[in-house]
Formats: structure tokens, sequence, C-alpha cells
């Protein structure tokens, strides 16, 4: 199976065309080589006309070009009407999305209204209990037949009435059938999107994109590989565009550096014909990162070599770290085999931050570019190593993209058959600039200098995130960020983003909607405040339970909505205490950390990792 013609050459994937209102007055055309499009969701109640307005014309006015719109209840669907018609008086037509979770009738009320249903199949038609219940087959066709009642109302009435649905499974929200079926895995989610696919083509419906979310930039990348693999699979006439995105991302740097990575990687490779970028924070900040991420695309993957081999020198949708020896990089660090991706900094980086470092500082320098015995190459030409243990890199100067670079390297050991750990850069310029991308944020005649610090945290993030999330890499190097400080920092963020490290607190935030039942920005900031010297803790804060339970099943701790004013605290997901009042949750959460021995005092003083 292959989701891209070549990990080595940019193709942009070929898809139908979507639909979605009258592209002449205001509605998008996604797919079949049209621009990326970008997306966004309002945070209000939905019964909240005049809020529900403001803000999608505040969403437009920065540049979205669809807005979602949460309906939970018939009653919130219906009055998908009253803001429709007033969106339309004030000369707005972006198209609008009615996000489903649960009840197919609010659906069905929704489609007379917008231009766009959103359905999770994991629980449209479905249930998630978290029961452990073995199907036979028979039982399991009699549940397909179940859903099919359920859902084929909804495809006739897109189909009358010109709309397009959006199939979009969460890894929070996969239901019992398929988890006792498939498993909590990315086959699980492309699965269970299909059986709702299939449905669609029966009435001779295409009308639809896909998408496979997930809070784990490395789970998402392998979701949608694994999807379009799959779609490859079934024909060619199953080309359905998909929307990239990074649910639960968070908020500041950590959501960036998430986003980054999950949905960057995949449009480095072709794929993705619409993209949100899910923060905890008001929703038109989403749509400047949307605008950023899309304007390095191009510059980081786009190249006029031609690799002979489509060879993939890792697995593509199974996440495997690449095997190599251990290595020493210094007298105190050790790289390659199963020890820690390490960061090495530049000698003039270590500079500026050796004299700030304190014994206890886990975001440290671990190794001194300039100090290793390091070999450098280029694998656009031929090479040969004789020693397994020397540390690779991809040399400055060379003219591929550095993905492309780095993916060319390590296929090229391979054919060798050395493992020499590589150090992965983010990217291939002493300067701190790529030859490659140079002049991407400069204005015609302006000699290329230092990247906004916004720009250097999105190219390295989808650079060393994308290869990460192969298995390939032993040790980082961020030089994009010119600032010393900044660079260090976010090396670090981007392993703990990619699952690599974990020297802080880690958070699942949801980016906030309708259906949120407290005020996400405020809350998380009181949590993080009371917990974020906790290294190596990871908290889900959610704000309702459509995809909390799920999405926390990797999480030590979550708090969740449960009912308005009313917070349910779990342990990974299982829900341990309810119904408690707003004003105490954050108190109990830090009870309940302290109850399972994962809380420690911060030292006075102790700074705090960001």
């Amino acid at each position: 199976m292959r989701y891209c013609e070549s990990p080595y050459q940019f193709k942009r994937r070929q898809t139908r065309e979507n639909v979605i209102g009258d592209p002449r007055n205001g509605g998008v055309i996604i797919g079949n080589g049209h621009p990326v499009v970008v997306q966004s969701m309002i945070t209000c109640d939905t019964m909240d006309t005049a809020a529900s307005v403001q803000q999608t014309l505040d969403l437009v006015a920065v540049g979205c070009q669809i807005v979602r719109i949460t309906a939970p209840t018939v009653k919130d669907a219906a009055n998908l009407e009253n803001i429709f018609t007033e969106l339309r008086q004030h000369g707005c037509y972006v198209p609008i999305v009615a996000d489903i979770h649960f009840k197919p009738e609010a659906a069905m009320e929704a489609v007379k209204w917008v231009e766009v249903v959103r359905v999770n199949p994991g629980n449209y038609a479905d249930s998630k209990k978290f029961a452990i219940k073995e199907y036979t087959d028979e039982q399991y066709t009699a549940e397909l037949s179940r859903i099919e009642e359920k859902f084929t109302p909804l495809v006739l009435e897109c189909k009358r009435l010109n709309r397009a649905l959006r199939i979009g499974t969460n890894h929070g929200s996969l239901s019992d059938r398929i988890m006792n079926r498939f498993g909590d895995t990315p086959l699980g989610m492309v699965e269970s999107a299909l059986e709702f696919a299939r449905l669609c083509r029966k009435h001779d419906f295409h009308n639809f994109k896909f998408s496979m979310k997930s809070s784990n930039p490395k789970v998402m990348i392998h979701c949608y590989r694994l999807l379009v693999a799959r779609l490859e699979q079934e024909g060619p006439d199953w080309n359905y565009p998909i929307h990239l995105g990074v649910t639960e991302a968070g908020e500041g740097e950590d959501g960036r550096i998430k986003s980054a990575i999950g949905i960057g990687s995949l449009l480095c490779d072709g794929l993705g014909d619409t993209i949100r970028v899910s923060l905890t924070e008001d929703s038109p900040r989403e749509i400047e990162v949307c605008r950023d991420l899309l304007v390095q695309i191009p510059v980081l993957s786009h190249s006029e070599f031609r690799v002979p081999s489509s060879e993939f020198p890792f697995d593509p949708f199974h996440f495997e770290r690449r095997e190599t020896p251990e290595i020493e990089l210094n007298e105190q660090t050790k790289c390659g085999s199963e020890q820690l991706i390490r960061v090495v900094v530049t000698r003039a980086t270590w500079d500026k931050v050796a004299p700030k470092i304190r014994p206890k500082d886990d975001v440290r320098p671990e190794a001194v570019y300039e100090d290793l015995n390091i070999a450098e190459l280029d694998p656009a030409q031929d090479f040969d190593i004789n020693c397994e243990t020397q540390l690779v890199t991809v040399k400055d100067d060379v003219n591929l993209p550095a993905i492309t670079a780095f993916r060319l390297l390590s296929a090229k050991l391979k054919r060798l058959g050395r493992k020499n750990p590589i150090l992965l850069k983010d990217c291939l310029s002493g300067t701190g600039v790529s030859p490659v991308c140079s002049n991407a944020d400069q204005r015609p005649g302006e000699t290329p200098g230092p990247l906004p610090p916004k720009i250097a945290l999105l190219r390295a993030s989808v650079v060393i995130g994308s290869l990460l999330a192969d298995g390939i890499g032993d040790a980082i190097l961020v030089r994009g960020e010119s600032g010393g400080g900044q660079s260090l920092r976010l090396a670090y963020n981007i392993l703990q983003a990619a699952g690599c490290r974990s020297f802080k607190t880690d958070y699942v935030a949801c980016p906030s909607c309708g259906r949120t039942l407290f005020n996400l920005q405020t809350v998380t900031a009181q949590i993080k405040t009371r917990t974020e010297h906790l290294k190596g803790v990871k908290i889900a804060i959610m704000g309702c339970i459509v995809n909390g339970p799920g999405e926390m099943a990797d999480a030590d701790f979550g708090y969740v909505g449960g009912a308005p004013g009313k917070i349910n605290l779990y342990v990974g997901k299982t829900p341990i205490k309810f119904n408690i009042p707003e004003a105490d949750a954050v108190e109990r959460l830090v009870d309940l950390i302290k109850e399972h021995n994962k809380w420690v005092e911060p030292e006075p003083g102790e700074p705090i990792p960001r």
C-alpha cells in the first residue's frame, strides 16, 4: 500500500471535487487541484443567534472560508436557519457546517439550512460505553444494517438538497463496535469512516470528504496515510478529498507545534484539501496559523531534484523508530538505540544559554554541534561510510528540502546496510535559513535574514516533527529560530509534541465550541498555574463528553464538562468523581493527582518549562 507516489517528490493528491455552497457567491470548491481551504469553528452557544452571527463574521473577516457550528440538539439545529438568514442579510455567504454528534434527528434538521453536515461515525448511530463484547459476523452485519437505517435518510436529503457531508472520525470517539473489532487503532478509524462512505456510494452520493483527527500528531499522521492508501485500494473513483486537523492541540506554542507536525507533514506529502488548526484560543487566531502554515509548504517540499527510487525508508503506517547502535555524543551524553532523542545546539547558542542553565533544569543543551564527531553527507550523491557508530547528518547548503534530504539519507544508509544514528536539522544552512526556502518570507530585493519566530516555529515543527513521525532521527538541531534560548526551548517542545520526550506537563485541551460547558481558556490557564511543574504528567481538559473519554485514553487525568457548572474528573478514560462544582474542580483535580502519587510540590523559584 502507498499513500503517495514518492516520499521524496512532492505531488498533490488528485481528488474529486466537493462543491460547497455556490462558488459564484461565497461558496468554495475543494479538491481536484483547487487551493487548500482554511476553516474554523465558532465557540458560542448556537442558540445565541447574535453571537453566532458575529463570531462567524469575525472569522470571515480574517480569511476563514468555511465556518463550523455545533448542533447538539434538534433545537440548536433549527436555530441554524436564523443564523443562516442573518448572515445572508449581512451579505455573508460563507458556507456553514453543522457539527453533529449523537443525534441523527439533529442532522436531519440541520441539513435543511446549511451547506455541509459533519457526522462522526463513532457516535452518529453507534454507542460508546467502553463495553467489551465479542461480535459474531452475524451480529456485526446486523449492527451495520441498523447504521444504514439511521444514516441513509441524511444521505438522501443531502443529495436532494445539493449539500455536502464530512465523514469525520475522531481517535477519541470510536464506537464500542469498532473498538472491539479493530481496537483503538488507525485501522479502526479508517474502517469506521469507510462504512459510512459505502452507504453514500450506495445511493450515488459523492459530495463528501473525510477527516481522521487525533490529539496525538503521530497517530493522526498514520491515520491519514492509511486512509489514503485504503481509498487507493478501493478503486480510482474513491479519490475523495480530505480535511486535516490535530484535534485538542491546546494553546500557544504547544498547540501550534502539534498542528504543524500533523498537518504540515501531510501537506508536504501532497495530502489535504481543507485544514483547521484547533487552538484553545479565540477562533480568529487559528486562521493566521493556517495561512502561515500553508505558505511554508511549497518551500519545504518542492524540489527540482528527481530521486530515481520511490522506495520508502520507513513503514508509513506503523511507527517504529529506526534501528541504530548506541554511541557517545560526549562524556555525559549518549544517543541512538533506546536512548532519548538528544538536543544539540550550535556553539553560538551554547555561549548564550550555558551561563543561565541551573543544575536541575531539564531544558538544557546536550551537545554542541561544532564539537561532534559527525559525518556531513550529501544524500543526492553517492557516498560510502564504513563505521556504523559514526553520527551522520545532511551537509549544509544541499539544494534539497530538509524532509526529502533526510528521508533520502535514511534510504541510502539502508541500501548500504548501515544503521548510523542521524542528527536532524530543521534547515540546511549554517545561517539558520535553508537555501531552498531562504526567500519565502522576504520582500523582493531584500537579503535573506532571520525568520520571524512564528515562521521559524512552524518550519522546525513541520520538518523535524515529520521525520520523527517517520521514525528517523536520534538527535535534533534547531537553527531557524535565531534566539538562543528560544531555539533550545523549541527543540524540546517539538520532541514533547511528537511524543519523543516528556520534560514538562502535557496538556490535551479542546478548542471550545457551543457544546463546551465552561470557559476553556480561563480553566486551562487555572489548571496550568497549579500543575505545569509536574514533569511527565498528561492532563486532558475537555469541554464536553464528545471526545473527552476517548481522547483521555492516554492521559493520566481528565477534567471534563459534565453539565453546566459541573465537572467530572477522570483517571485515564475512567470517570472517578462526578458533578463537582466548577469553583472547586481545579483543586479537586490536584487532590486526585495527589491520591495517585503523581504530585510533587514545586520548588521555591523553580522555573516553569514552557
